[in-house]
């Protein structure tokens, strides 16, 4: 659940906080694919080939008239789903502060002792903003990635090194 406070985890601007700036983001992409797949269907509209008349009938739409028309209609759905499944796997590994990609994997727990440690994934911000902990092994059913904000990683290394 998105925290939606205004008081804390602001971005760095400090006037939007980080999670609408995320899901801002997941908008503006959203909206720009739909731009894109309405553009693109008025493009194949008016280069596919008119279909011939059929018993007095010219349709305006050749979608269930024409089987070209009709595979490449196909087409256009499988690249327009393709399409909003690659923006949600990309919004998926962003960082919730910096909208930047995740990196630096790291495996843990172990597949040959679950019950100690279930094997995971960790992806952190390389500029310490928060982690990103994907389960491997989903046993009781589908789990969401947990993400952990780091409120100041540089404190939390220097205090350390002061004692």
């Amino acid at each position: 659940m998105p925290n939606w406070s205004w008081g804390r985890n602001r971005s760095a601007a400090g006037s939007i906080p980080s999670n609408m700036k995320y899901w801002g983001f997941l908008v503006a992409k959203l909206m720009a694919a739909a731009a894109l797949l309405w553009g693109g269907r008025l493009v194949l509209l008016k280069l596919a080939p008119t279909p011939d008349t059929f018993m007095y009938v010219r349709p305006r739409d050749p979608f269930a008239f024409d089987l070209g028309y009709t595979f490449l209609m196909l087409g256009y759905w499988l690249f327009a789903a393709g399409l909003l499944w690659g923006i949600i796997w990309d919004q998926r590994y962003r960082c919730r502060a910096c909208l930047r990609r995740l990196r630096m994997p790291v495996h843990r727990g172990s597949w040959t002792n679950v019950l100690l440690g279930a094997p995971r994934t960790e992806y952190i911000c390389t500029y310490g903003h928060g982690t990103l902990i994907v389960a491997e092994l989903q046993i009781t059913g589908r789990q969401n990635p947990d993400w952990e904000p780091h409120e100041d990683i540089w404190k939390e290394l220097f205090a350390e090194t002061k004692k």
